[in-house]
């Protein structure tokens, strides 16, 4: 599909966007419907690529990194010609939020948008890339928000109920553990991470307050402070079904609140769109109201599934994060090394490999009757999942992995670049955590439970801090802080003596973990 451009528009790098090989066409989407699209900026001063000794202050960033009024301004005037409303203008978030018509959208964008379907799903589409004026073209890196197919997937994985509404867990180690026995199992050092907030991304689903006061108080802790952020429209929404995004939402929430439960947690609701993610990733990492310290993401899709403006504006957010002395976790995949595409290729999980964040891959654990480790390994599961995990198509190796040995793709043309994941946590189903979802108790898995798994440990470190541990991979990297995961594979990878494509440099080693949280090199990626 093709839509004629006017000469002085300029295709914005990256943009570029096919549709689904199997999408149907549906129509077209009516002319006086209303979207909104988010333009992501550039900074006006080029960001140092390593991280500061001391973590800027979110006022110091946006006055030195934010976008410059006279871009801000410029855009405004573009949406002005257009017949555009400005939504919202952020300069410490480099982001504009416009809304219109469908008409005036493709208009302004050059851009022709239809309906589509494509595995029970419709959205409105576009193929080919996005277009700016001229005079816009150096200063908008993305445009999102115009296609709204959905993005991501939540990277969890149900076990086996082990209770029923109302009944207190069983003590039945084979059925799955609580993120308390898994922090004492993982030998987490003291604390609660009061004084810190815990942020956590969702793309649907939601939580009530009513499985969140029965959880806690069947583990005998007092909840923690939830507060639910709507972005771009997203809001707290259960459907009363837990084999929805609402286990996603609960299983989140639980895992962290229950290792640090002193800590606060805001927890940003967004569409499921490349908008809507990228904002919600923006939104809290910039949330000077609540400061989180650490982030927690359990959504990701493959690589290949993304446009490069939109790989691009949220690496580039997870930098600014780690300018901030925010951390970022994210899932590393739940469907082994070939992350669902089905093409017979390995593929890693994005966002999970960008070099600025944390990937966080999945074993299978199983403990003694004393609640110790008994046995570690890869998780993959038959009929279960498995950790994702391989080389990035799109990042090369950062400096913090150029001496642990990643390998050459397992794809022809052998490609060197980024490996994925950096670090791991339990999350075979069939040894998973133990929760709380629409009135049900039950064993969820899956890689999503281990970036909040690990968020709990970050804000328990944090709390005993003057500053925050802020990105971990150089720390990660430069000591020895993790259970070495040495047996298994996820398909085209098998786990080493050392970093590996299953389970990174493998689970924590709690114990080690205090004294090593106030070492460490800032390094670039």
């Amino acid at each position: 599909m093709s839509r004629k451009v006017r000469p002085a528009s300029i295709a914005v790098t990256g943009s570029s966007r096919a549709l689904p090989a199997a999408a149907r066409p549906m129509g077209a989407p009516q002319p006086d419907e209303t979207l909104d699209v988010t333009l992501r900026l550039r900074a006006p001063a080029v960001q140092p690529r390593g991280v500061p000794a001391q973590p800027m202050t979110r006022t110091a960033f946006a006055r030195e990194y934010g976008a410059s009024a006279d871009d801000l301004t410029r855009v405004e005037d573009f949406a002005r010609e257009h017949g555009l409303d400005t939504v919202e203008s952020s300069a410490a978030r480099r982001t504009v939020i416009l809304r219109g018509s469908v008409a005036q959208m493709q208009e302004a964008f050059g851009v022709t948008l239809g309906l589509y379907e494509n595995d029970g799903v419709t959205f409105r589409g576009r193929s080919g890339p996005v277009h700016v004026p001229a005079d816009l073209a150096g200063i908008v890196e993305g445009v999102f928000g115009l296609d709204d197919r959905p993005q991501a997937r939540p990277q969890f994985r149900l076990g086996s109920p082990v209770g029923q509404p109302g009944v207190a867990f069983p003590h039945a180690a084979g059925h799955g553990y609580t993120p308390v026995e898994l922090a004492q199992a993982y030998q987490f050092p003291p604390g609660d991470g009061a004084g810190q907030t815990i942020a956590i991304i969702e793309l649907g689903g939601g939580y009530t307050e009513a499985d969140l006061s029965a959880y806690f108080t069947g583990l005998g802790l007092t909840t923690p402070a939830v507060t639910a952020v709507e972005v771009n429209g997203g809001r707290n929404d259960p459907s009363g079904d837990p084999s929805s995004a609402d286990g996603e939402v609960l299983l989140d929430i639980e895992v962290a609140g229950a290792v640090a439960p002193g800590a606060r947690i805001a927890v940003y609701f967004a569409p499921n769109t490349d908008a809507g993610f990228l904002n919600a990733i923006t939104t809290a990492v910039h949330d000077a109201e609540r400061r989180p310290s650490v982030v927690s993401i359990s959504w990701g899709a493959a690589e290949a599934a993304w446009t490069e403006q939109a790989m691009r504006a949220m690496d580039d957010a997870f930098h600014d994060a780690a300018m901030l002395g925010v951390t970022v976790l994210c899932a590393a995949g739940d469907d082994g090394s070939g992350d669902r595409v089905g093409d017979g290729l390995a593929h890693t999980d994005f966002p999970a490999s960008s070099p600025w964040a944390t990937g966080c891959g999945g074993t299978r654990l199983d403990l003694d009757g004393g609640g110790r480790i008994a046995r570690e390994v890869v998780w993959n599961t038959p009929g279960h999942g498995a950790t994702g995990g391989g080389v990035s198509d799109v990042f090369p190796v950062p400096d913090y992995q150029q001496r642990v040995g990643v390998p050459p793709s397992a794809n022809p043309g052998r490609r060197v670049g980024r490996g994925v994941p950096d670090i791991a946590g339990v999350a075979d189903p069939q040894t998973g955590y133990r929760v709380r979802v629409d009135g049900q108790d039950m064993v969820i898995g899956g890689t999503s439970a281990v970036a909040p798994l690990w968020a709990g440990l970050v804000a328990r470190l944090n709390a005993g801090r003057e500053q925050p541990l802020g990105f971990l991979n150089p720390l990660l990297y430069g000591a020895g802080a993790q259970r070495d995961i040495t047996s298994g594979d996820n398909g085209a990878y098998r786990a080493a003596d050392g970093w590996d494509a299953c389970t990174g440099l493998g689970s924590p080693d709690g114990q080690r973990w205090p004294a090593l949280a106030g070492t460490g090199t800032a390094e670039q990626p």
